[in-house]
């Protein structure tokens, strides 16, 4: 018993970080960028390896739920440091926070986090002891599962969520992706849970490979027999801008801010495209601090125009009424004024959490305080196509995303995207928010067309193919096409009416079921 829990804090451990390093990796793979579902599978499979010894090791329920709770801690720790690593670029590349901070604080929050997945993982082998089902692994697996899905909601939820890395995301390429349509990136996330459980309760035996290879047989019969859910609702064109603008060099008024100025005003003023996207803060200052006549002229130009269209992205506001970072429509003369302020903000880049004004005071981040748009903004229609707004990570939210599909009519053909990722450098960031951009085109099946300062600037179909895409730190533009989309998928329908609410709550009611069944049986013996 003893060399057990030696073998929980030593080897185990440093097999869970290894196991979460390869998670992280799965997401994009370093270099290449690519997914890998299969890896992410493999890497939750080592961890259930480890739980299912915990269940089975006769001793003490403590120790064992313990030793439980410290493999998913440090697995997830690693997972979620090894994907979001790039962080310190921000606050000490970018932000001059000393190092030995910027690195604690990476690790901090990975820990933070990686908590609600120690308690799945105890709560996951309580029941799964207490029920006797060492010997029912499909009941256990779908158990795993939804305490799985519910330790991802909770990160990607509360205290405004930061779902960046979620293991649905390395199945953009896999045969479950067909699934995301279905139940979006939550949901295969629980799918991929409960096969990797499934294989580690059966090891050796014939029939966990049996039902995994079920499940993959029902992807690839949706895939080739599924039905269509969405229309084609014409063709668009469109240009996507990308300076190529360093962090450090944004903000700097000689420098950045001179560049950005001139090399946007310059690009939107020669194209010759019906839309043409600039990426978010692409016009860095304030409105008012614009040279004298820049704004009011680069208005005019477009307004002068019958077919052309741009979307550029820049702050906007008052001291006295707050900031937003906002992307605004300049077109015809007789088109409406278009504005979309970003809903979900970046805690301590875009607003400081009550009690840490301290932590980004070491930090030289101009403007870390704005204010919140709506939730659910209109589209904004041009030449036949709805075309809905969203900034920066806001698209790692796809149930946000989904509100603007409330009403069908008006529900976006098309999805848009301004980030400005410089802040993380030339880092897997790049690839992971990609793959991000991909999955809510497939979720939604609708196109994301991308405008990025740094890259990825992209054109993505509504099934989440890369069509185009510019090549990443380079100065230049995108021209291509986009297919615009009608119709909505089951996930768009739910996700509209009630958000995540579906997924919590049959996590919940299976935990809950589990739970009584358990009770049941307790009760049965007496």
């Amino acid at each position: 018993m003893r060399a057990f829990f030696r073998d929980q804090l030593g080897l185990g451990r440093i097999t869970a970080c290894l196991a979460g390093l390869l998670q992280a990796a799965s997401i994009a793979w370093p270099g290449s960028g690519q997914a890998w579902g299969s890896l992410q599978v493999l890497s939750l499979f080592i961890l259930g390896l480890g739980l299912v010894r915990c269940v089975r090791t006769a001793g003490s329920v403590r120790g064992n739920l313990k030793a439980a709770a410290l493999q998913s801690f440090w697995f997830a720790t690693a997972w979620l440091a090894g994907s979001f690593w790039w962080l310190y670029v921000s606050m000490h590349d970018v932000g001059g926070l000393p190092a030995p901070l910027a690195a604690l604080a990476v690790l901090a929050l990975a820990a933070a986090l990686a908590a609600y997945y120690a308690g799945a993982a105890a709560v996951w082998v309580a029941l799964v002891r207490r029920n006797g089902w060492q010997a029912r692994p499909v009941r256990a697996s779908v158990l795993f599962a939804a305490l799985w899905t519910l330790a991802e909601l909770m990160r990607g939820r509360w205290f405004t969520g930061f779902p960046w890395g979620a293991g649905g995301y390395a199945h953009v390429d896999s045969p479950l992706a067909v699934l995301a349509p279905w139940v979006g990136v939550y949901g295969l996330g629980a799918v991929a849970a409960g096969l990797a459980m499934r294989l580690a309760l059966g090891t050796g035996r014939w029939h966990a490979g049996r039902d995994v290879l079920l499940v993959l047989a029902m992807c690839w019969g949706l895939k080739a027999w599924g039905p269509a859910f969405t229309n084609a609702a014409g063709m668009g064109q469109v240009e996507l801008l990308q300076a190529s603008i360093a962090q450090t060099e944004k903000f700097d008024g000689v420098s950045g801010v001179r560049d950005a100025l001139t090399w946007y005003e310059q690009r939107l003023r020669q194209s010759t495209q019906p839309l043409v996207v600039a990426p978010e803060t692409a016009i860095p200052l304030l409105p008012r601090h614009l040279p004298e006549g820049y704004w009011r002229e680069l208005q005019a130009s477009f307004a002068a125009r019958q077919d052309r269209l741009a979307l550029v992205g820049v702050p906007l506001g008052e001291a006295g009424q707050g900031y937003t970072n906002s992307v605004v429509g300049m077109g015809p003369a007789a088109m409406p004024g278009f504005r979309y302020d970003k809903f979900h903000l970046v805690p301590f880049g875009e607003f400081v959490p009550p009690g840490f004004g301290w932590f980004v005071r070491q930090m030289q981040i101009p403007l870390s305080e704005f204010a919140r748009g709506a939730l659910d903004q209109p589209s904004l229609s041009w030449q036949g196509q709805r075309l809905a707004l969203n900034i920066c990570y806001e698209d790692l939210f796809g149930e946000e995303l989904a509100a603007r599909f409330r009403v069908p009519e008006l529900a976006p053909t098309a999805l848009v995207n301004v980030s400005n990722i410089a802040w993380f450098g030339d880092t897997v960031a790049v690839d992971q928010h990609l793959n991000i951009s991909r999955m809510r085109a497939m979720e939604l099946e609708r196109p994301m067309l991308r405008a990025t300062n740094t890259g990825a600037t992209a054109i993505i179909d509504h099934q989440g193919r890369v069509v185009g895409m510019l090549e990443r730190f380079t100065r230049g533009s995108l021209v291509g096409s986009y297919e615009g989309r009608t119709g909505l998928t089951p996930f768009a329908r739910w996700a509209a009416e009630w958000g995540a609410w579906p997924l919590w709550c049959w996590a919940l009611l299976v935990v809950a079921w589990v739970w009584l069944a358990g009770r049941r049986s307790t009760n049965s013996r007496y």
